[in-house]
């Protein structure tokens, strides 16, 4: 989950974050502020009353920009607990701005130009927002962080296989020790921990979106052993893998589509 805003118009979803379940739905916006090893899953949608949402993408880069544009004063607050992720319920000026921006599919000669400074107006909008302060945590907004950012970025890219954080560290110009603790400091997981939840979160989609075995799927996410798979997602998630996927798609056929 890479950093976004994401508004739900039409149906809903469950987002799992190792074993905690936030669920959100048609009307709540989920904003992800930095890339987040976890898995979501469309509860609710039906052929007639398919999940519909609108998802903006951004960068540290465009909301720095904001923040020293606009003389934002919101004080980054340095908490012991990272939040890197959270629900809200959008106001009109915000509901405005991603109509604005959805208009804008008919008009491809504008585009270009407007949605930049609809995504700035956006960005000012929740900068200034109760969340406001969440966008500055200095963990996230440290200028500091970019090599953890390639970190993240190599190890999503490359998740399936080996880490060696030795040489990661190496390749981007910094120790072993500096790079683990700048990665915790931002995802409060070390370097290779972060990896073997990106593998057990897309071992859990896989066997979640279609017939797919525990061992299918262990292997396909880069895990040469079944057992340790199995030991570490349970550890991760709290049940085995086959128990959890069925848990799961109980609790997701249980809540009808009335509750939506």
């Amino acid at each position: 989950m890479s950093p976004s805003i994401c508004l739900i118009l039409q149906g809903a979803k469950n987002l799992y974050l190792g074993q905690d379940i936030f669920y959100y739905e048609a009307g709540d916006y989920m904003t992800s502020l930095i890339d987040i090893p976890a898995s979501s899953q469309v509860v609710g949608a039906t052929e007639h009353s398919p999940y519909i949402a609108l998802r903006i993408d951004f960068t540290a880069q465009e909301i720095a920009s904001v923040v020293m544009e606009a003389e934002i004063n919101t004080e980054c607050k340095d908490t012991n607990r990272v939040t890197g992720a959270f629900i809200g319920k959008p106001d009109a000026d915000l509901l405005d701005i991603f109509y604005r921006l959805l208009k804008l599919n008919s008009k491809p000669k504008e585009v270009r130009f407007l949605s930049g400074l609809l995504k700035k107006e956006m960005f000012f909008n929740l900068l200034s927002s109760d969340f406001g302060h969440l966008f500055l945590q200095k963990a996230l907004f440290d200028q500091r962080a970019d090599e953890v950012g390639k970190a993240i970025q190599w190890i999503r890219e490359n998740y399936a296989s080996s880490l060696n954080v030795e040489e990661l560290a190496k390749s981007l110009n910094i120790s072993k020790s500096g790079l683990h603790h700048k990665f915790k400091a931002i995802t409060m997981m070390g370097p290779l921990q972060y990896q073997k939840h990106l593998r057990l979160q897309e071992a859990r989609r896989l066997m979640l979106s279609g017939p797919i075995g525990a061992t299918t799927a262990a292997l396909t996410v880069g895990y040469e052993s079944p057992s340790q798979f199995n030991r570490e997602y349970r550890r991760l998630f709290g049940r085995p893998p086959l128990q959890d996927i069925k848990t799961m798609r109980v609790s997701s056929d249980a809540k009808g589509y009335d509750d939506i």
